[in-house]
This record gives C-alpha cells, sequence and structure tokens, in this order.
C-alpha cells in the first residue's frame, strides 16, 4: 500500500510543478499580449492534482486572483478533488483483501 501513496503523492507534486510553471507562463504571456494558457487549461490540472501548485502560483504571480469567476471556479476543483480523494482513501483504508 505504501508504493500507492508514493505515487499519489508523486502525481500531485508532478502536477502542482507543471501548474505553477503554467501560472508564471500565463503571467508573463499577459503582460506581453502573448499567446495565453487556457483557464480550462489550469482548472483541469488543479482539478487533477495540481491544485497545490495552482495556489502558489498565483500568490507568487499575483496571477487569476481578481477575477472572481476563476475563483469560484478554482475552488470548485479543490473541493471536487478533495471530496474524491477523500472517498478514495476510505475506500482503500476499508478494502478487505480475503
Amino acid at each position: 500500500m505504501a508504493i500507492g501513496y508514493l505515487v499519489l503523492f508523486a502525481n500531485y507534486g508532478l502536477l502542482s510543478l507543471i501548474t505553477f510553471c503554467l501560472y508564471g507562463l500565463d503571467k508573463s504571456a499577459a503582460r506581453r499580449g502573448r499567446w495565453r494558457v487556457q483557464e480550462s487549461t489550469l482548472h483541469f490540472l488543479s482539478l487533477f492534482g495540481g491544485w497545490p501548485g495552482a495556489m502558489l502560483g498565483q500568490k507568487v504571480f499575483r496571477h487569476k486572483t481578481r477575477k472572481r469567476y476563476f475563483q469560484v471556479m478554482f475552488w470548485l476543483t479543490v473541493l471536487l478533488n478533495s471530496i474524491v480523494l477523500g472517498g478514495a482513501a476510505y475506500f482503500f483504508n476499508h478494502l478487505h483483501v480475503g
């Protein structure tokens, strides 16, 4: 079971790093009037485990913090991810293999 937690933490770490970098790239692109990262991409990554990196990216780059709709959607992704993670943890901790 320990390998499962290692894979889970690696997934969160990798997706958080990718998401953090994309927030930085998007902020830079916004300043220069260039190609932007789609908000749906940022939300997708947050939903599947990149939300810690998204939170850090928002704080470090001061990016996407004033857009109310974006923030509502972001926090929904955090909530949904937490519910799924909690449910999965409960399920796997109570799974009895005969």
